[in-house]
């Protein structure tokens, strides 16, 4: 009986054992990825170094076939700026795997940042055959096609990318190409879907901010500024950008406020020592204005707009020789803006290099169609040679552009303007004719030069400018009609509406007026 229940028993467990599942041996990898798990947890770590002695160690074991290894190791020689060899190592990838569309992308991320843009084309378009829903894919081909011109292309491949999948970087880089093709408007529309798709995007805000603030639209730009300001408090371009609309106003002191909590972020800026030098003329602190202004250069040396308003302030301190070693730099770095050569002409004047003068003066006259001072002044010099008739023609000439100014705009011209070309007028018994707005008053300090530059109107100092990202230092925007027809000889008069930032765009010189802006 007890071996019976025995027997009973040992059958029944081994029946249990026979049902309890047995436990399946792990699989093996292959021993071309046995450390990718290593691999790829060093590299997020950023542990470069652990990361590549792990990846030799791999491509000793497979003899240089494992594709993952090759991939990571192409990755560091990219971050690390060996662009080259990183392509030839994508280029391994894709011919290990010549299916995937990964390894075509890096090869055309390498091939672009080679400069080598049509070959990237070629490549990113092999990868669209492969996966035909990337958005990746033709944003890249976008950004491709806008180093070589091809807007238009761009543009397709851009709105393709929004289609398939809407990513800010690729708004910004569609509202670019309005901005490079001079389309303000259609540039605000592009960054107000942006900012409809994206609200807390602070560069988008800043740059709307910016494009509305450049146009003159001065209360969508202090909304859209303020939204910027308000998600990143230390937003350097929106505090810069509001300094600016502040100095527009003439609140010089709050602006230098807004400036001081730049100069904490990025203490480096050209266009912020412009911009507090500018804020400084405006004070009559010359000595201060030319030290930051120099600064402005030492960092910029390039930048045109900082020679001007060195030449402007060195003109108002009567430096002639100082002014006119920066408006001649700045002429080289500008040389079909008008009024630049009209400055040269006043500081040759006080020189009394005359012969200069008159061909500075023919220049100005050449390249500026719509600024009546630039005759004027050049009347004046004229007159006071004793060449009445080429005074005559000069302010003949000026009389029609005040007429299509004042037919075009409700402009005020400056009361020293006014005063100047009526002493003119009767002096060349002409002028009868010409009628005058009402001129506006200016309590503001009068110094006047010798006889020879008594027209010689100082005008609105310019800015300098950044490019939201690169920009860059891009030009000014030249809205309003020329405040040229400011006054004649007001050489402390503070400066005009700061420059308003525009990202990528270079203004046309043609369209340099009086009106000239700081950023």
């Amino acid at each position: 009986m007890a071996e019976e229940r025995l027997a009973t028993r040992t059958q029944f467990s081994a029946s249990a054992e026979s049902q309890k599942p047995r436990l399946k041996k792990a699989p093996e990898f292959p021993i071309l990825e046995k450390q990718n798990w290593l691999i790829h947890l060093h590299y997020i770590r950023k542990d470069y170094e652990a990361c590549k002695a792990v990846i030799k160690e791999q491509l000793q074991e497979t003899q240089g076939l494992c594709e993952y290894a090759i991939y990571v190791q192409a990755l560091i020689f990219r971050l690390e700026g060996n662009i080259q060899e990183s392509l030839e190592l994508f280029q391994t990838c894709a011919i290990l795997s010549p299916q995937c569309a990964d390894n075509l992308k890096q090869v055309a991320r390498s091939l672009f940042l080679l400069g080598k843009h049509k070959a990237a084309i070629e490549v990113y378009n092999e990868a669209a055959k492969l996966n035909q829903k990337d958005w990746e894919i033709c944003h890249n081909l976008g950004v491709c096609y806008i180093y070589l011109k091809q807007f238009n292309k761009a543009q397709d491949q851009l709105h393709n990318a929004l289609h398939l999948n809407r990513h800010d970087l690729t708004y910004i880089m569609l509202g670019k190409i309005h901005l490079l093709e001079g389309n303000l408007d259609k540039a605000i529309e592009i960054y107000k879907k942006a900012v409809e798709f994206s609200p807390e995007n602070t560069e988008l805000l800043t740059t709307l901010g910016l494009l509305y603030l450049q146009l003159g639209i001065y209360q969508k730009a202090f909304e859209h500024l303020g939204n910027a300001l308000t998600y990143d408090p230390t937003n350097y371009k929106a505090i810069l950008a509001a300094g600016s609309m502040m100095q527009t106003h003439g609140d010089f002191d709050v602006a230098l406020t807004k400036y001081r909590v730049v100069a904490s972020a990025v203490p480096e800026s050209p266009p912020l020592w412009n911009n507090i030098g500018m804020c400084f003329f405006g004070k009559k602190k010359y000595v201060a204005a030319i030290s930051c202004l120099k600064r402005a250069n030492y960092l910029a040396p390039f930048d045109w707009k900082i020679l001007y308003n060195l030449g402007l302030v060195h003109l108002t301190m009567q430096q002639y020789a100082s002014a006119f070693h920066f408006l001649s730099a700045a002429i080289n770095f500008q040389p079909k803006m008008g009024e630049l050569y009209m400055l040269l002409a006043v500081a040759l004047t006080n020189l009394e290099d005359t012969e200069n003068a008159k061909r500075a003066y023919a220049e100005a006259v050449r390249l500026d169609k719509c600024n009546p001072l630039v005759n004027l002044n050049y009347a004046v010099l004229l007159y006071n040679q004793g060449e009445k008739r080429g005074a005559l023609a000069q302010y003949q000439e000026m009389e029609k552009k005040v007429n299509l100014l004042k037919d075009s705009s409700s402009l005020e011209f400056d009361s020293e303007m006014v005063e100047m070309a009526q002493k003119l007028g009767a002096a060349l018994q002409v002028g009868e004719a010409l009628v005058w707005t009402k001129p506006v008053k200016d309590p503001k300090s009068k110094h006047r030069s010798t006889s020879a530059s008594k027209a010689a109107n100082f005008p609105q100092p310019l800015g300098s400018n950044q490019a939201l990202g690169q920009a860059m230092s891009s030009a000014a925007a030249y809205r309003k009609p020329p405040s040229g027809a400011g006054g004649t000889s007001q050489l402390t008069k503070p400066p005009s509406l700061p420059l308003e930032p525009e990202p990528t765009v270079e203004a046309h010189p043609t369209e340099a007026s009086a009106q000239i802006r700081e950023k």
